[in-house]
């Protein structure tokens, strides 16, 4: 791929999302984060808009069963310690030096030709990401998956690794790290790990934070995707069970309704039953009657 010009597109302000859960109606909430979404971005307008949502869906519901596991076998296996004071405070963190990754691991490896007004974005590879000369990264809606080849042979004790929120480093012992920088978006530290695969390639998994946005880049300076040329997994609403793949659909279907400025679901169905009601009493005049 040819080096793409840096130059990144003026991004959104951030919105803050105001909403409080009502144990007894959750969807009432995901109806207001679904509002919210179609506001302040064009998520909801893309093709691919209910595979993202029906991916989202899906992953959230295998992390809540993997945490029912995983909290029901500690409690079979884990024994009672005693409770540490809570005057104990953790050491302050220290402040993040933002610096930019090195020019020469952000060289593509092959040759592309790009169209001129899209000089500025990249087609991305296979796995949704970008291939470097010395590193490489692929991605779902999930997670980012970083790949550093480094010298066959290479041992876990040579090689350095730190993930925090924002930021990641990984090389080798005693040398220039190969990749440092500024993440496009937040990551889970707790959720993320890394390992090296048959001594000669560094694995790191990342697991998003905002797990319904494509990444851009995954260091930022880097060049940038075009995520309108992402491939999302196979994934589709027919995966879902019936009430939630229900529940979805008529979401999406009233988000889509209000950003064309038609009546929802609920709405056509009240306006349904006046227009019935209305009909089996026609000696009572609506001419001058509002309704709300």
């Amino acid at each position: 791929m040819a080096i793409i010009s840096e130059m990144q597109e003026e991004k959104r302000p951030s919105v803050p999302f105001e909403a409080s859960l009502d144990p007894s109606n959750p969807l009432g909430f995901l109806e207001k984060a679904f509002d919210f979404i179609g506001k302040e971005s064009d998520l909801l307008l893309k093709d691919s808009a209910e595979k993202d949502i029906a991916t989202a869906v899906t992953a959230a519901k295998k992390r809540l069963s993997e945490a029912e596991k995983k909290k029901k076998a500690e409690k079979e296996t884990v024994k009672p310690i005693e409770k540490k004071s809570t005057k104990e405070s953790l050491p302050p963190m220290e402040p993040m030096e933002v610096e930019k990754p090195k020019k020469e691991s952000l060289k593509p490896t092959e040759p592309m030709e790009v169209d001129k007004q899209e000089e500025e974005k990249s087609v991305p590879n296979k796995g949704n990401g970008l291939d470097f000369e010395k590193y490489s990264w692929t991605q779902n809606l999930q997670e980012v998956t970083v790949t550093i080849p480094v010298p066959s042979g290479t041992k876990s004790r040579s090689v350095t690794c730190e993930i925090k929120k924002n930021r990641l480093k990984v090389g080798l012992k005693g040398q220039e790290p190969i990749v440092d920088g500024e993440f496009f978006n937040a990551v889970k530290p707790d959720d993320c790990f890394w390992n090296i695969e048959d001594q000669k390639v560094v694995s790191v998994l990342l697991t998003k934070q905002d797990q319904m946005q494509w990444w851009k880049c995954c260091v930022k300076g880097e060049p940038e995707i075009d995520t309108q040329k992402v491939e999302p997994e196979s994934s589709k609403l027919s995966d879902l069970d019936p009430e939630t793949r229900s529940s979805v659909e008529k979401m999406m279907f009233d988000q889509r309704q209000k950003q064309m400025g038609l009546p929802t679901s609920d709405e056509i169905e009240k306006q349904d039953m006046m227009k019935k009601f209305m009909s089996q009493h026609p000696e009572i005049n609506f001419s001058n009657a509002k309704f709300n």
